[in-house]
């Protein structure tokens, strides 16, 4: 799990935040990665930028 629960509770202050929204925000997050190193190697870098999402 990359994503806290601790911290989505501190940023949705004033909002309840139930039990699966942190697993579903992980494979969001996830995708996220692949899909940036994907687009790294296939321009031959072996970082990850800000640019790569």
């Amino acid at each position: 799990m990359l994503v806290v629960k601790a911290k989505i509770k501190d940023y949705a202050t004033g909002y309840n935040v139930a039990g699966d929204f942190a697993e579903a925000l992980n494979e969001k997050v996830v995708a996220l990665i692949k899909d940036a190193v994907k687009r790294a190697d296939g321009n031959g870098r072996r970082t990850v930028m800000a640019k790569d999402i």
